[in-house]
């Protein structure tokens, strides 16, 4: 019996039953018009900000999903750079400029084809910096197997093992081909957008074309396929629901990587970009209205309540945990404990915080709106069924074991 799929003598022949996805389909194709809808009242700055803001929750996930921590303010930078074709900031680490580089060029050349010089120009952006490899721009080439392992070293535990470097070339072709081939009449009908998302992205980290960075580039990939079923660059930002459900993701993976019936794979990844498409539309909600906001309470705040106010944002729609309070603003601006008390009045009286409680057990919550994002499921009668759970929030520690 095969040990992986790409032993199958029918590989990559994916099996899975399409007409299961069906609900799932149509609730993202809902999705994808409430967010083109949002983006259209929108004007070209607020657009920008939008972008920007997910572009950088994408890039930091992903980063970290891979054990790598980034510092937000520097990505920022770098995406606004890349983003208006500005020097690379100087400041920022080679790192932080590559992923915002790549996610930009995700955005802006999602209707083109995929091609092996755009994969080698997206793998260069990730390595940026990278010194200890020696197939960075190009498929890997070392003989020796590449695998996903976790465990202790003397013992690891075999998660998968990538096919031979000397087959990913013609592997890598053939899946380009059906990556860009639309449904023609070959019998063969159109996948919807998750499944080919799902499929794709599948695909890719099977044949783990690269040294590292696979685990990145197939979730570019993924966000590309979305992107080109809404004509539209996604900002779905899969790889914070990813980060948040990761050992369910990798679990789902490793199941999908020993056989060709990828049912359960398909599911999973559907729910993930339903839950992460429903989290895009919450924060975009937040982003629109914490820029009005701003523009509306700016002139009347000082450098401390602005630094607070800002801290607060950060933490996107799922809101600052426990609200603030006296004590966190001192902690935060160093202010006195009668400074902060009478700033935080002060932000009340503006109406950028709400008061509730009262003296010592004062909490002060933003008044912008706040949405519980549901994790969705899709089971196997093709019925989605949500459960309830506020956005969660991005876990800053690495992961062994990681499919790189």
């Amino acid at each position: 019996m095969p040990q992986w799929n790409w032993h199958h003598p029918k590989w990559p022949d994916f099996r899975f039953a399409k007409g299961s996805l069906a609900q799932a389909e149509q609730l993202f194709a809902e999705g994808c018009g409430q967010l083109v809808t949002t983006l259209e009242r929108t004007g070209p700055d607020e657009s920008e900000r939008i972008m920007v803001e997910r572009v950088v929750d994408e890039a930091m996930t992903t980063s970290t999903i891979e054990g790598e921590v980034l510092d937000r303010a520097s990505v920022q930078s770098s995406v606004r750079r890349a983003l208006s074709f500005g020097v690379p900031d100087r400041s920022a680490s080679l790192a932080e400029r590559g992923i915002a580089e790549l996610l930009i060029d995700v955005c802006r050349s999602f209707p083109m084809l995929l091609e092996a010089t755009t994969l080698h120009r997206w793998h260069t952006m990730v390595m940026l910096g990278r010194t200890d490899l020696a197939d960075v721009g190009r498929w890997r080439t070392r003989a020796e197997p590449v695998q996903v392992v976790s465990g202790r070293l003397d013992r690891p535990t075999v998660h998968f093992e990538a096919p031979p470097s000397k087959r990913v070339p013609a592997e890598m072709q053939r899946f380009l081909a059906w990556f860009n081939e639309p449904a023609k009449a070959t019998g063969r009908a159109r996948l919807g957008p998750l499944a080919r998302a799902g499929m794709a992205h599948l695909w890719f980290e099977s044949i783990h074309p690269y040294s590292d960075g696979n685990g990145r580039i197939g979730r570019a990939i993924a966000e590309k396929a979305l992107a080109q079923s809404m004509a539209h660059p996604s900002l779905t930002a899969l790889s914070p629901v990813i980060l948040a459900r990761r050992s369910d993701y990798y679990r789902a993976l490793a199941a999908a990587s020993t056989t060709l019936d990828i049912d359960a794979w398909q599911r999973w990844f559907a729910g993930a970009v339903l839950q992460a498409q429903a989290r895009s539309l919450a924060e975009i909600e937040f982003i629109t209205a914490k820029a009005r906001l701003l523009a509306s309470i700016g002139v009347q705040l000082n450098v401390r309540q602005e630094k607070a106010l800002l801290r607060m944002m950060s933490e996107g729609s799922q809101g600052f945990e426990g609200g603030m309070t006296a004590s966190k603003y001192v902690a935060i601006t160093r202010a006195s404990p009668a400074t902060a008390t009478r700033d935080l009045g002060g932000l009340a009286e503006a109406g950028a915080l709400i008061p509730h409680g009262a003296r010592r057990h004062m909490r002060y919550e933003l008044a912008l709106p706040t949405r519980t994002v549901p994790t969705f499921e899709v089971r196997e009668d093709g019925s989605v069924h949500t459960t309830p759970l506020t956005a969660a929030r991005s876990p800053r520690r690495g992961s062994r074991g990681r499919r790189g």
